[in-house]
């Protein structure tokens, strides 16, 4: 038993040994990285990971820095298994599939997909297969490993830090996803930022994005309505029904008979959306609780029903778009691109689309939709009407006149061919 204890220790005193070389290293070549180490809970502990738990043994000087691992969610799950086996579950580990996905992925420019400088930058947190971790590291990408260090940032891995609403905004910013600037300047937002200055006491009622979106710390990050918007079961409702079947036309998940695809199928494997009641109704009332815990809970669920509303509005308006787009290309009057699936727009071309008028569609669904329906769960006002639902409206007029100039241009094309 004695020459077992002397044994470990000699383990791990050997490992504390190299773990001071590559201090001692990168203390020269990456001081910033050392320090955040040095204030890791990792390294003040007796038996906590070293250098080579993460990036392993074989890397021993400049020469050879190649030859450093790169962590992934599987090696922080070694210790945290239970946060590993969340995120597994949830939307965020399905970030680099549905990046590759996308059609519009591979239309970028390389500085911005593979220099993860475009969606890249934030998609690259999801679970990659070994063929891709190679792939990343041989393009000199090896920073996409990023899974759990893109919320709690390496070296510090601080859990305080992943706590906090502003580990949240490098990603859920910005043109399709704007939930920083809507939780930021909403007033749940600005209690818990005055809180964090300390001019609101600690015990202040103000929620920030994981007290809705991780209850109890769960790192799955589910919401109801989850992929986009859409659902499953349809709506009872004919006319939204019949808005949510074109929708999910022009997502490409359903045909032009009403019938499942491929995309509907990957949907289905990711889990990003809710495709039956129960698992919609499990997710509200997660965020039903979250919300009783400062407000009535008549108050609670009338204020999602009422983003429920402005989906079903909104999908009306979206809806109109896309059919006057598609009656174009049944008509003869636009061209469809070669690439779409059916005789619906492609609504994840994004940026891709080919002219202004399915640009206009792009910005309709991806910006000002997302705005009308997230800004009104967000509880901010200004980005559900004016960022949200008035764009809405504008873009459906500009839409229509678009299309019927283009009409009237191939109307008077095709008499001045018959003369």
């Amino acid at each position: 038993m004695l020459r077992y204890v002397y044994f470990i220790a000699g383990l791990l005193c050997a490992s504390l040994a190299a773990a001071d070389d590559c201090v001692d290293c990168h203390k020269k070549t990456s001081p910033g990285i050392v320090a955040d180490w040095q204030v890791s809970r990792h390294s003040q502990t007796k038996d906590g990971a070293t250098c080579a738990t993460c990036h392993g043994k074989a890397h021993k000087g400049m020469d050879d820095a190649k030859l450093a691992k790169m962590p992934t969610a599987e090696t922080c799950g070694a210790c945290h298994d239970k946060q590993e086996t969340q995120f597994r579950k949830g939307k965020h580990a399905h970030a680099w599939t549905a990046l590759q996905a996308m059609p519009t992925t591979h239309m970028l420019p390389m500085q911005l997909s593979s220099g993860m400088k475009g969606c890249g930058g934030c998609h690259k947190m999801g679970i990659k297969s070994k063929d891709e971790l190679a792939r990343i590291k041989n393009e000199g990408g090896a920073h996409g490993n990023a899974s759990c260090d893109a919320c709690h940032t390496r070296h510090t891995f601080s859990k305080k830090e992943a706590q906090q609403p502003q580990a949240c905004q490098t990603c859920h910013m910005g043109f399709d996803h704007p939930q920083w600037e809507m939780y930021s300047s909403s007033k749940h937002g600005v209690r818990y930022l005055l809180k964090q200055n300390g001019i609101l006491p600690e015990t202040t009622a103000a929620p920030t994005c994981q007290t809705c979106h991780m209850q109890e710390g769960n790192h799955e990050v589910r919401t109801a309505w989850g992929f986009l918007a859409v659902r499953l079961p349809l709506s009872d409702e004919p006319q939204w029904k019949a808005d949510q079947i074109t929708i999910l036309q022009a997502l490409g998940v359903l045909d032009l008979k009403g019938n499942p695809t491929g995309r509907l199928d990957a949907v289905k494997a990711a889990d990003v959306a809710r495709l039956d009641a129960a698992s919609f109704q499990k997710e509200r009332d997660k965020m039903l609780k979250t919300c009783t815990q400062c407000h009535a809970e008549s108050f609670a669920k009338g204020e999602l029903e009422k983003g429920d509303e402005v989906i079903r509005q909104a999908d009306h308006l979206l809806a109109e778009a896309i059919r006057i787009i598609a009656g174009l290309y049944k008509d003869g009057i636009l061209e469809k691109p070669a690439g779409y699936a059916s005789a619906f727009p492609d609504l994840l071309t994004f940026h891709d689309a080919p002219r202004p008028i399915e640009q206009k569609l792009f910005v309709m669904h991806l910006e000002h939709r997302m705005r009308a329906f997230q800004g009104t769960f967000h509880a901010n006002p200004d980005y559900a009407l004016w960022y949200g639902w008035s764009e809405m409206l504008q873009d459906l007029a500009e839409i229509k006149e678009m299309a019927e100039n283009l009409r009237e241009k191939h109307a008077s094309f095709k008499k001045t061919m018959r003369k």
